[in-house]
């Protein structure tokens, strides 16, 4: 099974161009080449298919082997890849991801992509839609218990559940403690991912997030868009933000007279190779 290693900001998957390669049982083959002792290693793996209302479909599963709606940085490599790999010559181009088609813009430099500008579409706020069992029609700045604490949340979908917790200190936090009881907490029907972020200043903030199936991981495209959404509502930030995540910079603004979200980022590709699988 061939594969290509690629990472946004750190945040990596196994790619798979699914015009060639078929596999049948996808969530046992993605829980063993995500493996980081035993396979590949990556936060989850992305197949890469045709598409007859996009350009390109992102087919997209955690660690874990469950499916995900979107994901910011998996999309911009899905970008990269199949340019760089000739797979198209257009720099904007379409990509569907769990029935979504989002438009993207390609910066090519010496012949390959080197960042990616994706139209993220509009923040999902209400609660029954996010979703979130809440008193609000809207979860800003809503109180939550977790393990006896009790934390402010605001919830955001961006085609993906969303829990940003503003907070002070957050490279201390023991985010492996908090995130999993976060991501299981009995107000989130089909579970969550949580950002843990501390605000700079009005144009900068810093962010940690455990994502939904995989845990920790360096950056969160989605996870970014979210917490500008959230930091605006809040009234903590302007609509142009740099998110610095542990693996770099995001730079999401939130267009809010025309209601949508826009992530520029890098993609890069990191190895290539095959994997031992017998296509079951």
């Amino acid at each position: 099974m061939k594969f290509t290693k690629m990472q946004g900001c750190g945040n990596d998957y196994v790619y798979v161009n699914g015009f060639t390669e078929k596999i049948a049982d996808k969530p046992a083959f993605v829980k063993a080449v995500s493996d980081r002792h035993f396979g590949v290693g990556g936060d989850g793996a992305i197949f890469i298919n045709p598409s007859e209302e996009a350009d390109f479909e992102m087919e997209m599963y955690n660690a874990d082997g469950t499916r995900a709606e979107m994901c910011g940085s998996g999309i911009r490599c899905v970008a990269k890849y199949v340019y760089d790999k000739g797979l198209t010559d257009k720099e904007q181009i379409s990509i569907v991801s769990f029935g979504n088609v989002k438009y993207v813009d390609l910066y090519v430099k010496e012949g390959l992509v080197s960042s990616v500008r994706v139209n993220m579409g509009e923040p999902i706020l209400e609660a029954e839609k996010v979703p979130v069992i809440s008193a609000m029609k809207r979860s800003v700045d809503e109180p939550v218990t977790v393990n006896g604490k009790e934390y402010r949340m605001t919830c955001v979908s961006m085609g993906n559940p969303h829990a940003v917790v503003f907070m002070e200190d957050v490279a201390n936090l023991d985010i492996a403690s908090v995130g999993s009881l976060f991501e299981n907490h009995q107000v989130f029907p089909n579970r969550t991912n949580t950002e843990f972020v501390e605000v700079v200043d009005r144009t900068h903030v810093n962010m940690r997030v455990w994502e939904r199936g995989t845990g920790e991981t360096l950056a969160c495209g989605t996870g970014c868009c979210a917490t500008v959404v959230a930091g605006v509502l809040n009234g903590l930030t302007e609509e142009k933000v740099t998110v610095r995540v542990l693996g770099g910079e995001i730079e999401i603004q939130w267009d809010r007279e025309e209601n949508l979200v826009y992530m520029t980022g890098p993609a890069a590709t990191v190895f290539e190779g095959e994997f031992p699988w017998d296509g079951n």
